[in-house]
């Protein structure tokens, strides 16, 4: 195989791996060229644990690209076993204090430098318009363009000037759409006026910030290109991105081996159509990531140069970008370590508690509660996006400030059978009779089932407190709080609330 090819051909791909430590064909491929390596939750135990990690891929090749997809919020790698500590956009863009935003992202940045990380795929950039959204609802700053727009440059700002690099996600824009990319293709209808005024502001944006990367979205909008989704699209990638908004920064592709794209042109395929079409790196970040996937999409590409579907300059092109994005971070002053530091020494619960939302029918709250609660949580099947391990609630923190608090999960399984939800929520009922019950939901307008035992709670139990910890898009109950995001920071700060021990000089939301 022709060396240089195959070293310009590793320079693009960012795969992910299996384990704590660097597998040896990982090491082995960093000598060859590789150019960036991705980490998930599963590369995670704790800080320490990462930060060798990372010093180890660097010590094989000083030049590398360390990603991570750290959204903050509910999409959290580097926190994925104990929740995030930080609320994610949905809450900021609640709280609306641009400020406020870049100091929690900077806060991020600054932890991830000090792990050794350069990249990171985030903000997501994408406009919440379709509240029935499956995979952004509340990764999403909200539903209005401009808002968006002001949020997504502020993180960006924040996360750079600590020297990572950020990634506004997911282009042309994922929010109005009805099916998750990990499982479809998702269809954007809107025309180009339509695009023009919701999805790409935002964009526009991360480009005015001097965002350094953009990643694709598996999409299909035919406003642009009816054919091809936009991360095989060279109308949207290049004719759109390139030269209509002007961006000269590193396009990654969200991960090749997602359904949008991986059932119709296999992973060979959709790769080299991705580069083709004007990406620069491909990530590939699947459970089953690893050196026969590394090396067949490698071979792939050589191969695609040389039977000419593939250019060689192209593939240089997007080579020097990937190497751009890992020498602009080494050329940034290393802040101050981050590691360790307590919940309440940083911006992220503060961010959760201003996010806050209240709704009562009378001006009586009922709480602080004077008696440890039962809390009925009832959850949803989780986006791919989600790491399944990311714990969430109100009932542990809530434990933690009112001990003898006691209470139950139930998911859509309980429900599928009448007798079983009904033996169920006769269980809350009886359970709660003699204390305060609260409720704690997500996204309950998307999940029928969610919205009818909740209903039937109330109906029993007019007193119910609840907590939608989701997109709040409806009202239920007599007293209700909107977190507006599930990280442990969002349920740590709606626990505070109930139990009355919001700190001094933390404003009460209202």
């Amino acid at each position: 195989m022709d060396r240089r090819l195959s070293r310009l051909a590793d320079a693009v791909l960012q795969p992910g791996f299996v384990g704590t430590e660097p597998p040896e064909w990982l090491r082995r491929r960093l000598g060859e060229g590789l150019g960036s390596v991705v980490l998930y939750a599963r590369n995670i135990v704790d800080p320490d644990q990462v930060a060798a990690l990372n010093a180890a891929l660097t010590a094989e090749s000083p030049n590398i690209l360390i990603a991570i997809d750290e959204e903050a919020g509910d999409v959290t790698r580097v926190e994925a076993h104990r929740g995030s500590s930080r609320p994610g956009n949905l809450a900021l863009g609640a709280a609306d204090d641009v400020d406020l935003t870049a100091a929690v992202a900077r806060h991020l940045g600054e932890e991830l430098r000090a792990l050794g990380i350069t990249l990171n795929y985030a903000p997501d950039a994408d406009v919440n318009s379709n509240p029935h959204n499956p995979v952004i609802g509340v990764r999403a700053f909200g539903s209005e363009p401009d808002l968006v727009a002001r949020h997504t440059a502020a993180w960006i700002r924040g996360l750079q000037s600590a020297g990572v690099a950020a990634c506004a996600k997911h282009f042309p824009g994922h929010g109005d759409t009805a099916v998750d990319s990990h499982h479809d293709v998702p269809m954007i209808p809107a025309d180009r006026a339509r695009l023009d005024a919701c999805e790409l502001p935002p964009f526009r944006a991360a480009i005015d910030a001097g965002v350094q990367a953009i990643m694709t979205g598996h999409l299909l909008v035919p406003a642009i290109d009816p054919h091809q989704p936009a991360t095989l699209s060279h109308a949207v990638l290049t004719g759109l991105l390139r030269e209509e908004l002007g961006f000269r920064g590193l396009i990654i592709t969200d991960a090749i081996e997602m359904q949008a794209v991986a059932r119709r042109y296999g992973l060979a395929g959709a790769t080299v159509q991705a580069l083709a079409a004007g990406a620069d790196a491909i990530c590939v970040g699947g459970e089953d990531a690893g050196e026969e996937v590394a090396t067949a999409l490698r071979d792939a590409i050589v191969a695609a140069v040389r039977d000419g579907r593939l250019s060689e300059d192209r593939l240089a092109e997007a080579a020097s970008r990937v190497a751009a994005i890992a020498a602009w971070s080494r050329a940034v002053r290393l802040p101050a370590a981050r590691i360790g530091e307590p919940v309440d020494a940083h911006p992220g619960l503060a961010a959760a508690r201003r996010a806050l939302r209240v709704r009562a029918a009378s001006d009586e709250l009922p709480w602080p509660l004077r008696t440890a609660p039962f809390v009925a949580e009832l959850s949803p099947a989780m986006s791919l996006a989600i790491a399944p391990e990311t714990p969430w609630g109100v009932r542990a923190p809530l434990g933690d400030l009112m001990p003898g608090t006691t209470g139950t999960r139930l998911d859509e399984s309980t429900f599928a059978d009448a007798a079983t939800g009904r033996a169920a929520i006769e269980a809350v009922l009886r359970d709660s009779a003699s204390v305060p019950l609260v409720v704690v939901v997500r996204d309950v307008h998307r999940h029928a089932w969610m919205a009818a035992a909740l209903s039937t709670l109330i109906a029993a139990r007019p007193d119910t407190i609840v907590v939608e910890m989701g997109v709040p898009a409806s009202s239920f109950g007599a007293a209700s709080i909107a977190t507006y995001g599930a990280s442990t920071a969002c349920g740590r700060a709606a626990a505070e609330l109930l139990a009355g021990v919001t700190p001094v000089g933390v404003p009460v939301p209202a």
